[in-house]
Order: structure tokens, then C-alpha cells, then sequence
């Protein structure tokens, strides 16, 4: 069991218990300076864990109901009036359940959802990687053609050359703007 000191925190009750327990005041001095690096970590932790979490639990299940609340009002009921406010708890924890139920249900079909979308894109990049790898064995084969020529031509480029060049790269580039804009 934790004495609570006046405020109500643990730290507070540890600073009287101190003061309690005789020491000597260099002792009395390091125990506060320890006690004062607690509360500075402690807040610190508060801090970084982003205490809103407890704003959005309270907004899905609804605020919490103390033992100590449940128990003052419990305390002047008789047995006929113990079992209606058992029963009146036993209501508000199904319509928590209830609630509950709601949005695990509605996260569902959102994470069904998002699971078709990423089948889809999937579906997609598939599609799109196999259009690359045709393109690409198409450059490759005007590479090598081209490649061909220029030793036929040995070395040399000939006006030819030069317009079977230019004609293979626009029709390379025609197949890659029709399947960007098709896909």
C-alpha cells in the first residue's frame, strides 16, 4: 500500500518519507537532488509518450470509471438497489462494447480496403515491369542492329546510317509514349 503525500504523487510521498526517516543533510540533499532527476525523467517520458493517446482512448471507450467512484455510489444501496446498479453498469459496459464493436468493424473495412488498393498497384507494377522489360529487349535489338551497321560502314557514318539512327530512336521513343499514356 502507497501513502500518497498531500499533492497525491508518489514522489511526494517518497520527499516525506525521507523528511520522516532521520538523515544527515548532505544525505537529506543527495536523496532530494535524486528524487528532483526522477521527477525531471519522469516528465520527460510523459512528454515523449504524447499523452493525447489517453484523449483518443477516452473518445473510442468513453471515460473511465474509478473503483473508488463506483464503490461512493454503491455505498448506501440496499440489495434490490446494489443489483439495478450492477445492472446499469452491466448497460454502459455493453454500449461501450457496442461502440467498440463499431470501430474495430469500420477499421476493418478500411484495412479491406486499403488491401484491394495495394492488390491493384501491385497488379499495376507488375503490368508496368513487364512493358519495361519488352521495351528494353526492343533497345537492345536496335542497339545491336545498329551496332551492325556501324561496323559494316567501318566506323565510318554515312548519311544512311545517320537516318536509320534518328528513324529507330523515334520509333523507340513513339513506343514509349504509347505505353506511358496507355497504362
Amino acid at each position: 500500500m502507497v501513502i500518497l503525500g498531500k499533492s497525491g504523487s508518489w514522489f511526494e510521498t517518497c520527499l516525506c518519507c525521507l523528511l520522516l526517516v532521520h538523515r544527515s543533510d548532505k544525505e537529506m540533499n543527495r536523496r532530494k537532488d535524486m528524487l528532483g532527476n526522477l521527477k525531471s525523467k519522469v516528465s520527460q517520458m510523459a512528454s515523449s509518450l504524447n499523452m493525447s493517446n489517453f484523449a483518443n482512448r477516452d473518445s473510442l471507450l468513453g471515460p473511465e470509471i474509478k473503483p473508488a467512484d463506483a464503490m461512493g455510489k454503491a455505498a448506501g444501496l440496499d440489495n434490490n438497489g446494489l443489483v439495478g446498479f450492477q445492472r446499469q453498469v452491466m448497460r454502459e459496459q455493453d454500449e461501450g462494447l457496442e461502440k467498440l464493436e463499431e470501430t474495430v468493424i469500420s477499421t476493418k473495412h478500411i484495412a479491406l480496403a486499403v488491401n484491394e488498393e495495394l492488390d491493384l498497384h501491385t497488379r499495376l507494377i507488375d503490368d508496368l515491369d513487364y512493358h519495361v522489360d519488352v521495351t528494353d529487349s526492343r533497345l537492345r535489338r536496335v542497339q545491336k542492329t545498329l551496332a551492325i551497321m556501324n561496323k559494316r560502314t567501318k566506323g565510318g557514318c554515312s548519311c544512311m546510317c545517320m537516318l536509320l539512327s534518328v528513324v529507330g530512336i523515334v520509333a523507340l521513343a513513339a513506343v514509349i509514349f504509347l505505353l506511358v499514356k496507355y497504362l
